[in-house]
């Protein structure tokens, strides 16, 4: 597994390092052959009054993203606080692909015929005719893949990337939809009404 750390606001000591993947190599050594890359970014705020530690691992396993984060007091223990749910994330995608007689392997052999296709020609460049332009200041904007999915796969992926909502395009309609954690419990979808 690839695993790279970072910090922000601290210097990665070795022993830093060496504790973070050890805790790390320790939660998913049952999923080796899951996981491909895992990205570690340590933090600590700058304000004193506050003093917030934050760990946040987002792990790449067989094309499926397992995000988790947590802060503490202490950078140890926000540390091996998001091992540990970062093991019980990879135990439910684990059984999830035993449970499902289709498999990931499947659905990410489609996305990358998908991708493959949408690629321009050998020998030509991505960026041809396009010019760079910075994003607006405060404005941070991600760009993902978005299959299509069901609304059961889509409520798996909200457990898997450890956020309160998660975007994605419906398999029955085709259109753009968002799953999220309801305040009291439970799921909501927000869908597009028909004009």
């Amino acid at each position: 597994m690839k695993l790279l750390i970072h910090g922000r606001n601290l210097d990665v000591t070795p022993a830093i390092r060496e504790y973070t993947e050890t805790k790390l190599t320790r939660a998913i050594h049952h999923f080796e052959g899951l996981v491909k890359e895992a990205d570690v970014h340590l933090s600590v705020a700058r304000n004193p009054r506050v003093p917030q530690q934050t760990v946040e691992v987002t792990m790449f396993a067989n094309g499926t993203v397992i995000r988790a984060q947590e802060r503490s007091d202490n950078l140890y223990a926000s540390i091996d606080l998001v091992a540990s749910k970062l093991s019980r994330q990879l135990h439910r995608y684990k059984d999830r692909i035993q449970e499902q007689s289709q498999g990931p392997v499947h659905r990410s052999a489609r996305d990358e015929e998908a991708g493959a296709a949408a690629l321009p020609p050998p020998g030509s460049s991505l960026v041809d005719g396009k010019e760079p332009e910075l994003p607006s200041p405060g404005v941070r904007r991600k760009y993902y893949a978005m299959p299509l999915m069901s609304l059961d796969d889509a409520l798996h992926q909200l457990e898997l990337i450890d956020h309160d909502f998660y975007v994605f395009r419906d398999a029955e309609s085709g259109q753009i939809q968002v799953v999220y954690h309801r305040n009291h419990g439970g799921f909501g979808v927000i869908q597009a009404k028909d004009a």
